[in-house]
């Protein structure tokens, strides 16, 4: 197994710079955004998609630092209810289907979208629990009219593209645990949608995502390697639907996290937050995580994705890839 990381979180540095990063922290994997939410500064979407000549170029200087391209990138909302966003993020999603094709890489990593509760609806509703035939006729809306007529377009695309469209399963999105991750498989017909394993949105609903490797066993495509902390004090009181974020004001500094700046405020004492790997779970448990990821799909890679904003911008890389690299 490749181990390696999304490099998002080094968007301010050139290729070169992040790509040296990684292989002075002894990874050889390298997954690049390519659309969706944020910009895509290491991989230069249209000019790879028109010419033969840079996409060589482009597989030679990634191989120059002894780094494999594994996957890109496209966590988006292609389902959006605003026209815009949708058709912006949809466009991005089968552009870098596209694109995974002529580079040769397998993988491209997305999330479902969610869309809003209702034809003409402006902006996403997300059902947390149906308990009232109100928002169970929201859902049937989301995934019969919505979700499934999309993805079954996108099997189809992957699938003549010879690409897996690995789905992180993440709050905010119809797809956001094992159960509805099957339901989407189930009911597209889907062979070449399926999961990217991140278990840090795992951790905090409750879900141990060993046990969510074993259930989902090959329709694991890829994974992330990202942690969690469960700050017991507070989620005691609060629980993990812990809603106390605060929109920063005009003059309010943006902080850069993930490859994009966050306009959201964390409160000062979260139920849960970021960190980076090891710090949340103990090496033992990522040891075992890798394993089960192997027993899973041999030919899983498994990528750092850093958004701990308790360590800087080096330094939770480079804790993440000791942990990591101490157990696999």
């Amino acid at each position: 197994m490749k181990l390696g990381a999304y490099t998002a979180c080094l968007h301010d540095k050139t290729l070169g710079e992040a790509l040296a990063t990684l292989a002075q922290l002894g990874l050889t994997s390298v997954e690049l955004n390519a659309g969706g939410f944020i910009p895509a500064p290491h991989c230069p979407v249209d000019s790879l998609l028109a010419n033969e000549t840079s996409r060589r170029n482009y597989l030679a200087e990634i191989a120059e630092y002894g780094i494999e391209l594994t996957a890109l990138n496209v966590n988006g909302n292609p389902l959006h209810p605003d026209p815009e966003v949708r058709s912006k993020h949809a466009k991005d999603l089968r552009n870098a289907i596209e694109l995974a094709n002529k580079l040769g890489v397998r993988n491209v990593i997305t999330m479902s979208g969610n869309p809003g509760g209702h034809l003409g609806c402006s902006t996403p509703n997300w059902v947390v629990e149906p308990w009232d035939s109100a928002y169970t006729e929201i859902l049937d809306y989301q995934w019969n009219d919505v979700a499934i007529p999309f993805w079954k377009e996108i099997n189809v695309l992957s699938a003549n593209a010879g690409v897996k469209v690995a789905i992180e399963m993440h709050p905010h999105n119809i797809v956001y645990n094992p159960a509805t991750m099957v339901r989407l498989i189930e009911e597209t017909g889907a062979t070449n949608v399926g999961a990217e394993m991140d278990p840090s949105h795992l951790f905090w609903q409750g879900i141990d995502p060993i046990k969510a490797i074993e259930f989902l066993g090959d329709r694991v495509f890829f994974a992330a390697a990202k942690d969690i902390r469960i700050n017991e004090e507070y989620c005691q009181i609060n629980g993990v639907l812990d809603g106390r974020f605060r929109v920063l004001g005009p003059d309010e500094p943006k902080v850069p996290l993930g490859g994009r700046y966050v306009c959201n405020a964390w409160p000062t004492n979260p139920s849960w937050q970021f960190v980076a790997v090891g710090r949340g779970h103990d090496a033992d448990y990522w040891g075992r995580f890798l394993a089960a990821l192997e027993a899973a799909n041999p030919d899983l890679h498994c990528n750092i994705e850093h958004e701990d904003f308790e360590l800087g911008q080096l330094e939770g890389l480079e804790f993440a890839a000791r942990t990591l690299i101490s157990v696999a």
